[in-house]
């Protein structure tokens, strides 16, 4: 996993016109990935993702004027980090997690037990798991895992 951005990459607060390419990216990680249930349709992924920008949660990863990945936290909570499939591997997810380790103390999320790339994402950005699901708190009913990172003291 890299840490270096191979391609220039501007990392912005996300504008209420980025929404439908926002909820692209969650849309096609959810069509591209098997043992995950498609449960929402791509037009309500935009409204998640309208809303999101509208709390003022996302921040974007854009090269050469295409949003090529997010984060949602509010609060040191993590809600969602993606990075289109064709840009994974460029160090736009390990940017975006610096941006947010550089303004939180503690960064908590979770994500599916099947999320082998995003399990192995957090530990090596020094997260730790603290708890696992079963899924019942979940809408796919996944088995899912918490993890958590904290700054460590000076």
């Amino acid at each position: 996993m890299s840490e270096v951005l191979t391609h220039p990459t501007t990392l912005r607060p996300a504008q209420p016109l980025d929404a439908g390419a926002v909820g692209g990216i969650m849309s096609d990680f959810a069509r591209d990935t098997n043992w995950l249930p498609r449960i929402h349709t791509a037009a309500e992924d935009i409204a998640h993702a309208d809303a999101m920008i509208a709390r003022g949660w996302v921040t974007v990863a854009e090269q050469a004027g295409k949003i090529t990945g997010f984060a949602a936290c509010e609060r040191g909570e993590l809600d969602a980090l993606y990075v289109s499939h064709a840009a994974r591997g460029q160090g736009i997810g390990s940017a975006l997690l610096i941006a947010l380790k550089s303004r939180h103390k503690t960064l908590t999320c979770w994500t599916f037990q099947a999320n082998a790339r995003a399990i192995a994402f957090y530990r090596h950005h020094g997260f730790a798991e603290t708890a696992r699901g079963d899924g019942s708190a979940n809408d796919e009913g996944l088995p899912d895992l918490t993890l958590h990172w904290q700054r460590e003291a000076a």
